[in-house]
């Protein structure tokens, strides 16, 4: 089968724009709880406050008096540049209120991307997160040569925050707004979005106020079982990407209540005071997971325990998956006993680490491994896997609950059609595909037959689920003329928690190698508890560089990792060399896009030394 098509669920004709859906949210349930927002102190485990629906749209309402007292007219744009927090939600929805474009920036952006946003989009307003975040800001539309744009800040400083623009829009009257915010339609940009980009240029991607109504109607109908009134979410995304803010208006038109976290490594500890039902994380978050239930049963001695454990609930998962499929299988009284003893022993503990109501999980950004979603399906977790781009408003395809297939992204989002083409492209059409770049000429090569063209290698069976095989610019061609998608492999390796990322080589040479950039904070735990005490383990020569690593015991844990990866491929397709790396990985590496994806060239371009070691015969 070369396309599949689902049908709509939800027309857009109810709604003149996305803020629609508050308005609606407000007249239906305004009492309602919306946000859940942090503490003035920020600390988690202090008392949340909770926001309602009709709370929300008064302060929404407030900040776009202030813009349109401000000078703000309709279509200017507005940019957003802040880490997750609930002020995120409120300017992004007021600027639409006010009629504003609303162009979000990464908050680890470098001076270099701010400035070509900046000059690519010309705002003539713009929110900072804090005093930092406008000073590298103001440096942008300095160098863009850009003057007479005015910089708010989130954070109180000494000029302008967000109590000014509250303040000075004191004069605007209910109406005012209310004229403003009707005048955008469904074929309206409603914000511009700005790919992060892992090979290329960022480009910056148009998308309609219908795309992202359309989003919200048809995916809220599919999921009915996620998102629901009774439902809950934490959302720490960078807000500045489309699934984030998708997110986020879904559940604000379904009465699903949002927190918000900036900091990933904050979410574990607030998971027992939230207790969402509902989590979006990637797929490095569900390996970690897994791996500090390993290593706490390796420390009380636990292993083959927790091995035999690990392996009933990837068997659950399977049979599970067996009976979504239409067969009315039973597990076997084996299997029926050891995985009520191990959900007493294990199971329930990690359910109630994640706060003990989480109902589903959705995984995206990377491909997940098989085997660990038939593992948290079988502890009791199901991971919803899904597939977007920034160009298609996120979800383009994703599992559905009740129909989960471990190793698919699911089928198309209702009112999608994708289609693969003659070369094993994924093509897709429908309601959230975006109406083009600013450059007009980046649209030449986006999009043919009128479909856009996604650059990713895909199949469909006939039941319409996707099985994606790579990007189409990293395929390689070795010297034997066999093409190779590497990241099928890759995701293989990947799944040892000791490893970051892999990276295979070969164009044009006679074998396969790889690239491996160690997990240090993971490597440092296995070196303790292995009493290895390598400092080059864990530390770098000089900030940025990329070093290698030639410990031996190391390197033999890798290895079998990538045996066991090469025995899943076919011959062609197996690593013969490896070279182990370590380096920076922080959320401002210069290496990872803001959703954590290596940028495979710009590594490979600063590694390149150690791939022409790989080929270089007097040194094997």
């Amino acid at each position: 089968m070369r396309e599949f098509s689902t049908p709509l669920l939800a027309t857009l004709h109810m709604h003149r724009n996305a803020t629609d859906l508050l308005m609606e949210r407000l007249k239906n349930s305004p009492e309602h709880i919306a946000f859940e927002v942090r503490s003035a102190d920020g600390a988690v485990a202090a008392p949340w406050k909770q926001i309602t629906t009709r709370e929300y749209f008064l302060e929404v309402q407030a900040l776009a008096k202030g813009l349109i007292a401000s000078g703000l007219q309709p279509g200017n744009k507005l940019v957003i540049m802040s880490p997750t927090r609930y002020e995120w939600a409120q300017v992004d929805m007021a600027a639409w209120f006010a009629g504003a474009v609303v162009v979000p920036i990464y908050e680890t952006s470098s001076l270099d991307q701010v400035t070509a946003i900046l000059a690519d989009c010309s705002p003539k307003f713009i929110v900072a997160g804090s005093t930092d975040q406008a000073s590298i800001l103001e440096r942008g539309l300095t160098e863009a040569g850009i003057g007479g744009s005015r910089i708010w800040t989130m954070d109180t400083r000494n000029d302008l925050d967000l109590e000014d623009l509250l303040e000075v829009g004191k004069s605007i009257t209910d109406h005012a707004v209310e004229e403003r915010r009707v005048i955008a339609t469904s074929e309206t940009i409603a914000t511009i979005v700005y790919t992060s980009g892992t090979t290329a240029v960022p480009k910056g991607a148009l998308i309609t106020h219908g795309n992202l109504v359309g989003l919200v109607l048809n995916v809220a109908a599919a999921y009915t079982e996620v998102v629901k009134e009774t439902g809950n979410t934490i959302i720490f995304l960078p807000m500045a990407h489309v699934l984030a803010r998708g997110l986020q208006l879904i559940c604000l038109a379904n009465g699903m209540r949002i927190a918000h976290l900036s900091e990933p490594k904050e979410v574990i500890p607030s998971l027992e005071i939230l207790k969402p039902t509902f989590l979006v994380v990637v797929p490095r978050v569900l390996q970690k997971i897994q791996d500090s239930a390993a290593q706490a049963a390796n420390q009380k001695r636990l292993n083959l325990i927790w091995k035999w454990a690990s392996d009933t609930a990837t068997q659950w998962g399977e049979m599970a998956e067996v009976n979504d499929a239409g067969s009315s299988k039973q597990a076997s009284p084996s299997l029926w006993m050891r995985h009520f003893i191990f959900d007493r022993i294990f199971y329930s503990r990690l359910r109630k680490v994640v706060g003990g109501r989480l109902e589903y999980l959705l995984s995206g950004a990377a491909t997940l491994d098989r085997e660990v979603s038939l593992f948290f399906r079988g502890i009791g977790l199901p991971v919803i896997e899904g597939y977007g781009l920034t160009e298609t408003t996120a979800p383009l395809t994703g599992n559905m609950p009740g129909s989960i297939m471990s190793g698919t992204v699911g089928v198309p989002m209702p009112g999608t059609t994708v289609r693969i083409s003659d070369d094993g492209e994924v093509l897709a059409q429908g309601v959230g595909v975006f109406a083009g770049y600013t450059n007009p000429d980046d649209n030449a090569d986006a999009f043919t037959d009128g479909f856009f063209r996604t650059g990713d290698l895909g199949s469909i069976d006939e039941r319409g689920r996707i099985t994606l095989r790579g990007r189409i610019k990293d395929v390689i061609v070795t010297a034997g003329g066999k093409t190779i998608s590497p990241s099928i492999w890759e995701g293989y390796v990947e799944t040892d928690p000791l490893i970051a990322h892999a990276v295979m080589v070969g164009e044009g040479k006679p074998f396969l190698g790889c690239l491996v950039l160690i997990d240090s904070e993971a490597v440092q735990q296995w070196a303790s508890s292995q009493g290895i005490t390598d400092a080059s383990l864990f530390q770098h020569r000089t900030e940025g560089s990329i070093d290698r690593i030639r410990n031996q015991r190391l390197f033999q844990v890798i290895s079998d990792s990538v045996s066991s990866a090469n025995n899943r491929v076919a011959r062609s397709e197996q690593v013969k060399e490896i070279i182990m790396l370590s380096t920076y990985l922080g959320e401002n590496s210069e290496l990872l896009t803001p959703t954590l994806k290596l940028k495979r060239s710009k590594f490979l371009e600063r590694t390149n030394s150690f791939v022409n070691e790989i080929y270089d015969s007097t040194k094997r």
